[in-house]
């Protein structure tokens, strides 16, 4: 199995649907690249940020990951979930460090009106968390 790896984390939160220790888990220069945004976002806070709302769009329901494929330090975790009433099906593309810190984390989304519920979501998720303006 992959115990020793970040993603045995990664799946230990996933099943519990609870983000803590998520910041552990994240190296400094963490970078995520999400589906619906063009530009990297580039550091532990903001990675956490849309980790933490991914938590509550796309881990609820019928979730599950139905396929893995685990590198020393890499992994694809495929996924599929309904949105909205919309079957949502994609990736986890994740890379980790040597400290068995994730580095970089890509999620890639089909079909498109899949893509178009995520983003949806994430939008609403996002602008919840956002710290409001002084």
């Amino acid at each position: 199995m992959h115990d020793h790896t970040p993603i045995h984390r990664w799946h230990q939160m996933v099943d519990a649907r609870d983000p803590r220790g998520l910041d552990e888990l994240l190296a400094e220069d963490a970078v995520f690249h999400s589906p619906v945004v063009h530009t990297p976002q580039r550091g532990r806070r903001i990675t956490a940020l849309y980790l933490r709302a991914a938590f509550e769009v796309f881990f609820r329901g019928d979730f599950r990951y139905v396929r893995e494929i685990i590198g020393s330090h890499d992994a694809l975790l495929e996924f599929e979930t309904t949105i909205d009433g919309v079957m949502v099906n994609g990736v986890d593309l994740i890379r980790w460090n040597d400290d068995g810190q994730i580095t970089d984390f890509k999620v890639m989304v089909r079909p498109l009106k899949g893509i178009q519920a995520v983003h949806q979501r994430m939008a609403e998720m996002l602008e919840r968390s956002k710290p409001p303006a002084a």
